[in-house]
């Protein structure tokens, strides 16, 4: 037992003899029907790991699987505005429902249950993982075929507690060409094999940019590393994203549902096969 234990199994990762011999895996509500959970994470910020989430979704969505986004970045919602959602969760006796876009995603975030999307979450570790865990034991998911839950940023508290606690058929890795990024991608499946998630994949965001010229391929970060990246861990599954100016206006325009584009599709569809 370490030292500094506090005895709340569900908030550590260490496997020591004071652990108790019993899952932490938690039940979805009563009423839910989940099939498949995948979630999307990075090691650092700033990646697009939310806009990779969102793409992935609509590709499922659009791809006949009934499709849900769970957005655990409670401090940094973003699900919400790319979607073009503007309503609230509601409510009912037997608990709480997501929101619905258009094209039928059944999404929940911070955003959908704040009076004003711009007020700061200024809570600490265990109220948000608490908020987190809340989104998968309390809200109604209806025959949902794909879930995909947006994780905040590193290896904190939100992670360990999605981890440990929600049945993750696997994870998908985002990551950018920099050199410094393959400490980054180490961190998040050193992260993933110590609670053994399986890595589905791995998505290549900001990878290249297409000449509107000549369509020459320019890689404005350095050359693309996510091929070795996913032969070094033996990752199955790879994609990449380019810069794409009509990708970010239609994120930021709430329309991303509605972006065509092949750039997630194959790729989905290898992951997806692998899942059944």
């Amino acid at each position: 037992m370490s030292e500094n234990c506090s005895h709340d199994c569900s908030s550590c990762s260490e496997n020591c003899s004071s652990r108790e011999n019993k899952s932490l895996i938690k039940k979805p509500h009563e009423f839910s029907d989940i099939k498949k959970v995948i979630a999307v994470v990075s090691g650092k910020g700033g990646v697009g790991k939310s806009m990779t989430c969102a793409l992935l979704a609509a590709a499922s969505q659009n791809g006949g699987k009934v499709t849900a986004v769970m957005d655990a970045d409670i401090t940094g919602p973003s699900i919400p505005r790319m979607f073009g959602v503007t309503e609230h969760a509601t409510g009912s006796e037997n608990g709480i429902l997501p929101v619905v876009t258009d094209g039928g995603i059944q999404i929940m975030s911070m955003n959908v249950l704040l009076d004003n999307e711009a007020e700061p979450v200024v809570w600490r570790g265990s109220l948000i993982s608490g908020t987190v865990m809340q989104f998968w034991t309390d809200v109604i998911w209806t025959g949902v075929d794909v879930m995909f839950i947006d994780m905040p940023p590193g290896t904190g508290d939100v992670p360990l507690t999605v981890f440990q606690s929600i049945p993750l058929d696997g994870i998908i890795v985002v990551t950018t060409p920099q050199d410094l990024v393959g400490m980054i991608v180490q961190k998040a499946v050193n992260m993933a094999n110590m609670m053994n998630v399986p890595i589905l994949g791995i998505v290549e965001n900001m990878s290249y940019i297409k000449c509107p010229d000549c369509g020459r391929k320019i890689s404005v970060f350095g050359e693309s590393a996510v091929d070795a990246l996913a032969l070094e861990y033996g990752i199955p599954a790879v994609a990449k994203i380019p810069i794409d100016p009509e990708l970010t206006k239609a994120a930021d325009g709430g329309n991303i549902e509605n972006f065509k584009n092949d750039y997630l599709s194959a790729f989905l569809n290898k992951i997806t096969a692998k899942l059944k």
